[in-house]
């Protein structure tokens, strides 16, 4: 019996592949640390190829194919896999899930800096248009939607003004620790950096903000 049959179950893939079997996660995983393995031995995106991957997990193309619909899929769960999970809200203010929102990021950009191999995945990733748009839709704007939800539902419990643009509000409340995640690499990652953000840019939204 071929690996992929093994028990298991699940749904559709995070890469949006269908699945006519129920999912092993053992099998998953042996093929995602096997794409982890050639990262680490220095093999380029572009030269890992499904069947390279299948032949490192030992298993077969089709095991794969029920799992990630192309290489895009799976290297988005692969990059996925490699970071800190996404975070879970408190609930209690707008102010304490835009902290933690804010948190996670400053833990990715500590683990990208880390890390030279994903650091490397990631600029080969935006070289390649079509990975880094399966990239985006799958990773980057759910946590896009999950603040501008945190920041509606500020506005409707009156923690920003009616009048807030939240689109706007929310580049201003991600887009510093995104500077010095990425753009700033010898800038600080401190502990308390969110709350200084957060709390900085409030001051402005606020409702009582003249």
């Amino acid at each position: 019996m071929e690996q992929g049959q093994d028990q298991g179950t699940g749904t559709a893939g995070r890469g949006g592949a269908a699945r006519g079997r129920p999912r092993s996660e053992a099998v998953e995983r042996s093929i995602i640390e096997g794409v982890m393995r050639l990262l680490e031995e220095g093999v380029p995106l572009a030269e890992i190829s499904i069947e390279r991957v299948a032949r490192i997990a030992g298993v077969g193309k089709a095991t794969i194919y029920r799992r990630w619909s192309g290489r895009e899929e799976l290297f988005c769960d692969v990059m996925r896999t490699a970071e800190p999970p996404d975070p879970e809200l408190p609930g209690t203010s707008m102010r304490d899930d835009l902290i933690v929102i804010l948190d996670s990021l400053r833990v990715r950009g500590l683990a990208n800096r880390s890390s030279a191999i994903m650091h490397n995945v990631y600029a080969q990733m935006k070289s390649s248009p079509k990975l880094w748009k399966v990239y985006h839709a799958a990773v980057i704007e759910p946590r896009r939607l999950m603040t501008l939800d945190v920041l509606r539902r500020g506005q409707a419990n009156g923690e920003i003004r009616a009048d807030v643009d939240v689109e706007l509000a929310n580049d201003l409340f991600v887009g510093p620790m995104l500077v010095r995640a990425v753009i700033r690499p010898d800038a600080g990652l401190e502990e308390g950096l969110p709350e200084r953000i957060v709390d900085t840019v409030l001051a402005g939204l606020g409702p009582t903000a003249r």
